[in-house]
């Protein structure tokens, strides 16, 4: 291997690695009871990511689907209806993600393309598991998800509450048509 594809091999490789929780990335739940969070998720709101948003694709009607695989690991089904597109197609993610050891469950790593690794941390949870916050640490990544295709506005408020004391820019927030 010539030493220039190495270095872009080991800088491929770092990018991979969870990031660690600190003063500066946002707080996440104390403990997430997995079993109870497996099951079928609608989203409410994100901020917009380039898989979901982009000239030719527009994320409606989406949802995450989550499986045990194992002990400590969890299958992914994302799937969202193009609005782009005249036959609005349903398109589909599969994906496994990991707990992080030490989190309770509150951070996860998931990979839709093995060796890439994204951070999933539960930042905000409804005591009954009817909404999740989720984001990332970098703060460019967030997700609104409810057990129902339409949250109550004071229950949607609680959670973007939560993103904003993280320091989440809500400005771009995009909310899921009723």
């Amino acid at each position: 291997m010539t030493r220039g594809l190495f270095l872009i091999a080991l800088l491929a490789l770092s990018a991979c690695g969870a990031t660690r929780p600190g003063p500066e990335t946002p707080a996440t739940v104390e403990r997430v009871d997995l079993d109870r969070y497996l099951g079928l998720w609608h989203e409410v709101a994100r901020l917009p990511q380039s898989f979901q948003d982009s000239r030719t694709l527009r994320c409606e009607e989406v949802t995450a689907e989550y499986a045990a695989a194992g002990p400590g690991r969890i299958s992914v089904v994302n799937s969202c209806v193009n609005a782009l597109d005249p036959a609005r197609p349903r398109r589909e993610a599969r994906g496994q993600a990991y707990v992080v050891e030490g989190s309770n469950g509150a951070r996860l790593r998931v990979s839709f393309f093995w060796p890439f690794y994204g951070d999933y941390w539960v930042l905000g949870l409804h005591p009954e598991y009817r909404w999740a916050l989720v984001g990332s640490p970098s703060r460019q990544s967030l997700w609104l998800l409810s057990r129902t295709p339409v949250l109550e506005e004071a229950e949607v408020e609680r959670a973007l509450a939560i993103a904003r004391r993280e320091g989440f820019d809500l400005g771009p927030l995009i909310r899921a048509a009723r």
